[in-house]
């Protein structure tokens, strides 16, 4: 067991990174949300041009996604997967979130929408590694 941490260490490590993204982001919309002195449990207006809003989307848009990475990231742990591979589609996944978070902070939805996709490809690609060890 102790050889799946050695083996998959790159992997281990980006999984490390994107719970600080997660954990970043939550403390932002927290930061924010204090600042505008929203009340908790009410919602909060659907408007891109509302930084309030992009700051909880953004948040949640990664939430939305984590528990499939986590999924694949076990799977193709457990799967004995290619480490270079998954490590590889996992950066893909964990860059695509960094970039998305920060265009949904500035508005940028086309650039938003091309990181969102690339996060995609991310996550089939880890599918794909974990499912090649199957074959």
């Amino acid at each position: 067991m102790a050889d799946i941490f050695i083996t998959y260490h790159t992997s281990i490590l980006i999984c490390g990174l994107i719970a600080t993204l997660f954990l970043l982001q939550l403390i932002i919309a927290d930061i924010v949300l204090f600042f505008n002195k929203h009340q908790a449990g009410h919602p909060i207006k659907s408007d891109h041009q509302n930084f309030v809003f992009r700051a909880t989307r953004a948040h949640a848009n990664t939430n939305e996604s984590i528990a499939i990475y986590i999924l694949l990231l076990l799977f193709g742990l457990l799967s004995q997967s290619p480490p270079d591979w998954l490590a590889f589609s996992s950066g893909l996944y964990g860059i695509a979130r960094l970039a998305h978070m920060s265009f949904y902070y500035m508005n940028l939805q086309l650039a938003r929408s091309c990181a969102f996709g690339l996060g995609l490809v991310g996550l089939l690609s880890m599918l794909i590694t974990g499912l090649t060890a199957w074959v």
